[in-house]
């Protein structure tokens, strides 16, 4: 399989390096020093592409691979706001999407214990309910991307719960997201449930960022030669 790179930092390479691994190729490399090259002419030497850079790039490199008409896997965050907008263009332009916040299979999961805990804990009104991401100083979003999705499972599930705010809150309809940056942290999430009489706490913590990288190759090799839209709930099967 040939793909293309758009965003060669440290994820970047770090999913350049599984990818060789596993007998792909990678056929074109874009970062801020040659970012003229993202071409739908260029794009169209691959087979699919994997885009990781920031929330004021990713839309519109998102847009050049959907003209090249190669399937695409993002991981960028810091644009959800637009991500209704950018759905509908893959349908008009029958692309090939895979959006996720976080592409590591233990996330994944973590994601689907963060519902049922949640849809256990919907009528449970005496306990308090606060979520905690820990990331590196680089980390050009707050709150990350992963905190934001385990949030809004939390709101699905939990009617007295409105809205998330990035900071402490006593608000009873407020859901506190605290955001902090330490050297060196790949990614922690911490989800608290708590009362007078007890706690319940649930935690992913990542140690490096080959899971990362490993589950964006495995999103990559899914979408190979894929129209429509589709999630790691879709590359994992769960």
């Amino acid at each position: 399989m040939k793909i293309a790179l758009i965003g060669y930092g440290k994820m970047g390479k770090a999913i350049e390096e599984i990818a060789l691994q596993k007998g792909h190729e990678v056929v074109l490399k874009i970062d801020v020093t040659n970012a003229d090259e993202l071409t739908p002419k260029n794009l169209q030497q691959a087979d699919v592409a994997i885009e990781f850079t920031g929330p004021h790039t990713a839309v519109q490199n998102i847009f050049t691979c959907f003209e090249a008409g190669i399937p695409l896997v993002c991981g960028s965050t810091g644009w959800l706001e637009k991500l209704d907008d950018v759905k509908r263009k893959a349908v008009e332009k029958n692309a090939g999407f895979l959006y996720a916040s976080n592409f590591s299979i233990g996330v994944n999961i973590f994601f689907e214990v963060n519902k049922k805990l949640a849809q256990l804990m919907s009528r449970q009104d005496s306990y308090e309910i606060k979520t905690t991401e820990i990331h590196h100083t680089e980390k050009k979003d707050a709150p990350s991307g992963t905190s934001i999705t385990l949030a809004e499972q939390i709101l699905e599930n939990i009617p007295r719960k409105k809205h998330w705010v990035n900071r402490e809150s006593v608000e009873s309809d407020d859901l506190t997201i605290i955001s902090k940056r330490i050297d060196p942290a790949p990614g922690t999430h911490i989800i608290k449930y708590f009362s007078d009489i007890d706690e319940i706490e649930i935690i992913h913590t990542a140690h490096n960022r080959k899971g990362f990288a490993a589950g964006a190759v495995q999103a990559a090799e899914f979408m190979n030669g894929k129209t429509g839209l589709y999630s790691m709930k879709d590359v994992l099967g769960l």
